[in-house]
């Protein structure tokens, strides 16, 4: 018989991949440690939706102390009465129980949160993933997980080919290292998902530092029709614009010597390189305003998000027209 889980669990976050991966870890868990794995009881109630009696009931110990999981939805809605009898449980689970609890880190409950991690709550974060680098390395890990090592060139390819959403990247690693018996290349990558993709960020970044005006602007509202995040456009955008202003600052070089130097892959030195020959000084120093400017806009700054990323990308694509 395994461990038993922690009696108390926060997951923390709002990324459905990630929530979805928490909860079944904890419950594979209970019942791998339970006498009666098959019959193990997985209570799910939606917090936010609940009475305090409902909450009471479902959270009372049981005369019999028997194993079972409980996991509370949309907690960060809750009301007062109910967080309230969420913390009374949490501060001492009845016996048996396994307490989970979903938590988006916001709402009108936010405080619940830190309450529970100071009750000693085993805290899970399934934030979603704003960031490139984050992608990257969640692709990484799932690779990983399948026991297969690709290049950092295969990784970027992938995300560029499938998009931002975390469900199909996770299940296009896992085709790709079942259906290639592990021996994963760009150009696998390219027959399995050439033409499957959302336009990406990736896609609308590089042709606003290249200076394709016409093709950047229609792929950006192909992306935004598509429903690619507006803050995912603008986090390529930045992540291009830092790129050649870091690659730039090195000057040229072996691309290989400055990956090392730069902590960045040879490809995307050597691509930031062909990218920086039609940018200067000023003009980069002006598109990292731009791009600055932009990350809080798309965070809430601004009224109309959409609005916002034409705007910059236009501010971004006549910056390099005019360097």
């Amino acid at each position: 018989m395994s461990q038993r889980p922690a009696p108390l669990h926060l997951v923390l976050g709002d990324e459905e991949l990630l929530i979805d991966r928490a909860v079944a870890g904890i419950t594979a868990q209970a019942r791998a440690a339970s006498a009666s794995p098959e019959a193990l009881p997985v209570d799910r109630l939606r917090a936010g939706d609940a009475s305090t009696a409902e909450l009471a009931e479902l959270l009372s110990p049981s005369l019999f102390a028997e194993d079972r999981v409980i996991v509370l939805e949309s907690a960060a809605e809750a009301g007062k009465d109910a967080v309230a009898v969420i913390q009374d449980a949490a501060q001492a689970p009845p016996e048996g129980v396994v307490l989970v609890v979903l938590h988006s880190g916001g709402g009108r409950a936010k405080a619940l949160a830190p309450a529970l991690q100071k009750l000693g709550a085993q805290v899970h974060n399934c934030a979603k993933l704003t960031k490139a680098g984050e992608r990257v390395e969640f692709v990484r890990n799932e690779f990983r997980a399948a026991n297969v090592r690709v290049s950092a060139d295969v990784v970027q390819a992938l995300i560029e080919a499938v998009g931002s959403d975390l469900r199909e990247l996770a299940a296009a690693s896992s085709q790709l290292a079942a259906d290639t018996g592990g021996k994963i290349d760009v150009a696998a990558v390219r027959q399995y998902y050439s033409g499957k993709a959302e336009v990406s960020g990736f896609d609308v970044a590089d042709l606003a530092v290249s200076g394709d005006r016409a093709a950047a602007m229609e792929a950006l509202r192909w992306a935004m029709d598509r429903g690619v995040p507006a803050v995912l456009l603008a986090d390529a955008l930045a992540d291009s614009v830092h790129t050649i202003a870091r690659v730039g600052s090195a000057g040229r070089g072996d691309p290989f010597k400055l990956a090392g130097d730069l902590g960045m892959p040879p490809w995307k030195v050597k691509k930031a390189q062909g990218q920086a020959r039609g940018w200067n000084g000023a003009s980069i120093g002006a598109a990292l305003q731009v791009v600055a400017g932009l990350n809080g806009d798309v965070k809430g700054g601004a009224a109309d998000a959409n609005y916002a990323l034409e705007h910059a990308l236009a501010r971004i694509l006549d910056l390099r027209e005019n360097a």
